[in-house]
């Protein structure tokens, strides 16, 4: 399936404010990768905001979205949510609250471990994060919803590595698998190769990047 237009000036930019690299990266696993994504580096107004509607597009483009948009629906996670459910509005008029979970659960104040829109009873919510790699993380947060009696109904990402863990499935996969909800990303690894491709120049590391998904891809 041919690039959107957002997924495209998404791969552009993040090359461009270094937060898509290539080269030779030592990940925790030990693996080397000829390529990193790093969304830290999306840390001015500028590059947020566009990180964020492109969170939104995507929201806006999956079955996710049209299957929540009930008023109830939360999007969890990273504080990144707040600027996300801010370009959700600013472009497509859609009101969502939004919410997230704290490292540590306060115990004065409001108190909880849930900051912004509580989660309630039949709530829909929409995780969003910047990668998975063990999914640990996200797990976490899916037993958070779980124990508020909502209910998650998918996961949203900015890159999916499309790459196998310990076993034959990507953490992706087995998230998928575990808790039967869908995990989208704004771009993955195929869409990279295909991006490179179509743009030219950068030979060496696309022959890199095949290779490492051949023996690592799923």
């Amino acid at each position: 399936m041919p690039l959107k237009t957002y997924q495209e000036e998404f791969i552009t930019f993040a090359i461009k404010q270094n937060a898509l690299r290539f080269g030779s990266f030592t990940l925790k696993s030990g693996r080397v990768s000829p390529f990193f994504f790093n969304a830290g580096q999306f840390h001015t107004g500028r590059s947020l905001s566009f990180l964020s509607q492109c969170y939104a597009e995507t929201l806006e483009d999956t079955a996710i979205f049209s299957s929540s948009a009930e008023s109830n629906t939360t999007v969890a996670r990273i504080p990144l949510v707040s600027s996300t459910a801010t370009a959700l509005y600013e472009r497509y008029r859609k009101e969502i609250p939004y919410s997230f979970n704290r490292k540590e659960k306060k115990d004065h104040g409001e108190g909880g471990n849930i900051v912004g829109a509580p989660l309630t009873t039949g709530s829909r919510v929409i995780i969003i994060d910047d990668v998975i790699t063990a999914g640990t993380a996200i797990r976490e947060s899916l037993e958070i919803i779980k124990s508020h009696d909502a209910v998650a109904v998918g996961i949203i990402v900015a890159l999916d590595r499309q790459e196998r863990g310990t076993g034959e499935k990507s953490a992706i996969q087995e998230l998928e698998q575990d808790y039967g909800i869908p995990v989208k990303s704004i771009i993955n690894l195929e869409q990279i190769i295909e991006y490179l491709t179509e743009e030219g120049g950068y030979h060496e590391h696309l022959q890199k990047l095949k290779e490492y998904r051949k023996i690592y891809g799923i």
